[in-house]
């Protein structure tokens, strides 16, 4: 482990989220809706619809990977790369919408209820909804996509059981998850397809690796794991203890979240500088210049999201927290009130993001000729993709801004929908 990181649950009394207190309820009520949250939560919403854009539309999708310094193009590793942002942010903010949910008077055992039962029905709706959206097809060899849906709905079914924890002791288990996890990273099954895999292999896959298995045996159907468990159940612990800092006072808070988020970035740039310890692909010197260099130094790993991937964007999203606080004290206009629509409703965008991607990838390479046939097909039958798929990056982005355009009236209604409606199921949509 690299020096100067603080992995013990005793460490976190010097860690800034300790400030908050260890209280076991909330010092102060706080109000409906924290906008500057809803506001980050909408801005990497809307960028998350790039990264899903991208992979139905761009014509180098199945060509090479976006981030590799060796083979990418500084556009190309951006516009992959700012999408790093949204899972994780995604994932901590809603470990912070727990605790505020607490903090508006839910108790334990009701939120504890709460957890599991929305948990089990976000799980129910990445292996339904979310995966016809995404490929247009009920394939049953092709059992189940598991994405950052069913790890937020598993993690929050932990969280049921973890929120009874001291405040500290939760926050200390989720660094320690966080900034520990690296040391499994030399157990590692080899490939990516495991037509054999043990139960214990299985289960390994599903905790700490990307992969596909099958059910039962070689020609049941197959498991697509895309978001390993661990370490994102730290990620929105951490989350749910970051919430009590918004019990403080503007000035206070905004503190905090300067120094958080600078500690965070600063313990990126001197981890991953020393390049030993906190992602499974250390950085190296490109022929191809100090540039790709320096891209070679951001491309941290995502899949399980590496101690250094999490510094990289946590950080970062903490400050623009801290940045965007101005605006909690007057209702959001302009270009705020923009991402605030979408971060109030974040499950809508999410489930209507795949099939808008979808069908626009659809409408394009149908009016321009090119094959349509894989985007109704699973990632197990994507065979023999040519070069004559997708579109430069010019037509991603336009793509891209087409579809933030389709799907903002619809948020926007469906936000006033959730605004004068206070139904127990509106809290699970």
């Amino acid at each position: 482990m690299a020096p100067g990181v603080q992995t013990s649950t005793a460490a976190v009394d010097h860690f800034p989220l300790a400030y908050a207190g260890d209280t076991s309820e909330p010092q102060a009520p706080a109000k409906a809706r924290v906008d500057s949250i809803d506001l980050l939560r909408g801005l990497v919403m809307v960028i998350m619809l790039l990264d899903h854009t991208r992979d139905y539309i761009h014509n180098a999708v199945f060509q090479f990977p976006p981030e590799d310094p060796t083979q990418t193009n500084p556009a190309l590793f951006f516009t992959r790369w700012i999408t790093h942002f949204c899972a994780p942010t995604f994932v901590f903010l809603a470990g912070t919408g727990i605790y505020l949910q607490f903090a508006r008077g839910k108790n334990k055992g009701e939120l504890s209820k709460f957890l599991i039962t929305r948990g089990l029905w976000l799980i129910f709706l990445e292996f339904s909804v979310v995966r016809l959206g995404a490929f247009f097809n009920v394939e049953p060899k092709f059992f189940m996509m598991m994405q950052v849906i069913w790890v937020i709905g598993l993690s929050m079914v932990l969280m049921a059981a973890l929120i009874h924890l001291p405040l500290k002791v939760l926050a200390g288990l989720g660094l320690v998850m966080i900034a520990l996890h690296n040391l499994l990273d030399g157990i590692r099954l080899r490939g990516f397809f495991f037509p054999n895999a043990t139960i214990l292999q299985k289960i390994w896959v599903i905790l700490h690796q990307q992969g596909i298995f099958p059910i039962d045996g070689q020609n049941s159907p197959v498991v697509l794991m895309l978001y390993p468990l661990i370490p994102w159940v730290g990620v929105m612990a951490v989350g749910y203890a970051f919430g009590s800092i918004y019990q403080k006072s503007p000035a206070a808070r905004k503190q905090l979240l300067l120094k958080i988020g600078l500690i965070a970035v600063g313990l990126f740039v001197v981890i991953r500088g020393i390049n030993i310890y906190g992602d499974p692909q250390p950085w190296q010197w490109q022929v191809r210049g100090i540039v790709y260099t320096g891209l070679s130094f951001l491309n941290t790993s995502k899949y399980p999201p590496s101690l250094l991937y999490l510094l990289m964007t946590l950080g970062p999203s903490i400050l623009a927290l801290a940045f965007f606080e101005a605006g909690n004290a007057k209702p959001p206009s302009g270009v705020r009130k923009f991402f605030v629509t979408f971060g109030r409703v974040p499950l809508f965008f999410y489930v209507l993001q795949w099939p808008t991607a979808h069908v626009i990838s659809l409408i394009l390479h149908a009016s321009f000729g090119k094959p349509i046939w894989w985007l109704f097909k699973t990632p197990i039958d994507w065979n023999n993709i040519g070069p004559d798929m997708g579109f430069n990056l010019g037509v991603v982005y336009l793509s891209w801004i087409a579809g933030v355009a389709f799907l903002y009236p619809l948020c926007k209604w469906f936000a006033g929908v959730k605004q004068r409606r206070k139904d127990w199921w509106m809290s699970y949509l």
